[in-house]
């Protein structure tokens, strides 16, 4: 769901971004969508990096999760690379049971001071995405951990033993950005990008083939959910964000 032709929502000012942290539950989150403004950022030469959560070893149905795991991870770093983004560590939380707790957010702080971004993405905690859908569990506890563990990660007495790793407080996260979120404050223009989003997300080939014929080809979606955004935005495609300043 968009706003009304007539509202529009403000551009995201990316001036002064240098290095974007994506931290989501799993491999092809950030493919659905907000892959081409990371298309979009690294042609502009951010550097952006991702984190999974889990592999996404529960998502195929029909291939057991220890034959899961490894494939979707290589998926997830072909995917990566169609978009620019060569960095991609996985957390190994178990994929379907993630709960928010101190423990994610220790290990979200952890590749916060590690990365040391100044700008960090994730996917919506709300309970719905926009369109009305019900947002999945994991996503919203990774959502709502990567919020407070960006603000975690600056603070030396939260979770000390991270010192003790070498890793010092990093408190130079600026913004939270939320993708899919029924309450979007900001939009990033993708015209030109929406390909290069098909492409990455394509490369979750075992993945796509074990959906449900109903589930829309990339090629449909991506550009109808970016033509959505860009509505809001007042251009051909955008990727829309909730956008939580810190």
């Amino acid at each position: 769901m968009t706003p009304p032709e007539h509202v529009r929502i403000p551009h995201l000012d990316e001036a002064g971004i240098e290095r974007i942290l994506c931290v989501v539950a799993h491999p092809d989150d950030m493919e659905y969508g907000a892959a081409a403004a990371v298309a979009r950022w690294t042609t502009s030469g951010i550097d952006v990096r991702y984190v999974l959560v889990t592999s996404g070893e529960a998502g195929i149905d029909g291939l057991d999760p220890r034959e899961a795991g490894p494939l979707r991870e290589k998926e997830e770093r072909d995917g990566a690379a169609l978009v620019g983004v060569d960095v991609v560590d996985f957390l190994g939380h178990t994929d379907g049971i993630v709960e928010y707790g101190l423990p994610l957010r220790r290990d979200i702080a952890r590749a916060i001071r590690r990365h040391r971004p100044d700008t960090i993405v994730s996917m919506t905690h709300r309970e719905r995405f926009v369109g009305g859908g019900t947002n999945q569990a994991d996503h919203r506890a990774v959502g709502l951990a990567t919020l407070d563990a960006a603000k975690d990660a600056g603070n030396r007495w939260i979770f000390a033993d991270l010192s003790d790793e070498g890793l010092e407080p990093w408190s130079g996260v600026s913004r939270v950005l939320f993708a899919g979120s029924p309450h979007a404050t900001h939009g990033v223009d993708v015209s030109g990008f929406v390909d290069a989003s098909i492409a990455s997300l394509r490369a979750h080939a075992a993945y796509l083939a074990g959906l449900s014929g109903s589930f829309p080809p990339p090629e449909e979606f991506l550009p109808m959910m970016a033509a959505g955004g860009g509505a809001a935005l007042g251009v051909d495609s955008a990727v829309l964000f909730e956008v939580f300043d810190l």
